[in-house]
């Protein structure tokens, strides 16, 4: 098993930054890559950036890329999610993943073997 704690959520005037933060614990020798989903209020949780940590290779969903960056480091088994430019919308409650494969966007669980529990992030506009 894999334990994902999310961190650096919080209230944020729209057009700031913030940078979420996310440690990986337990089992990771096998966790292929991570990403971050959110989930606003009354809408189904969204993709919003992978990361392949053999490499750094990255994947945006396009709405967001140029706005936020994902980075990672399989050493300390951690992944990051710089957010610029905030908007009203971008609130939500965002959620880092791990998996032993890659992204599959098409699944229930879009191809994710673990889950945090989230951390909630406010814009206010």
């Amino acid at each position: 098993q894999v334990q994902l704690v999310e961190s650096g959520g919080g209230l944020v005037q729209a057009g700031g930054s913030l940078r979420l933060s996310c440690a990986a614990s337990g089992d990771t020798a096998n966790v292929y890559s991570m990403a971050w989903f959110r989930q606003g209020p009354g809408k189904e949780r969204e993709f919003v950036a992978a990361i392949r940590l053999s490499d750094g290779s990255t994947y945006y969903e396009d709405s967001m890329e140029g706005r936020f960056t994902i980075s990672g480091d399989k050493t300390k088994n951690t992944v990051s999610l710089q957010m610029n430019s905030l908007k009203f919308e971008d609130t939500a409650v965002y959620f880092c993943a791990a998996s032993t494969g890659w992204l599959i966007l098409d699944e229930v669980n879009f191809g994710m073997d673990f889950w945090g529990k989230g951390t909630l992030v406010t814009v206010s506009s």
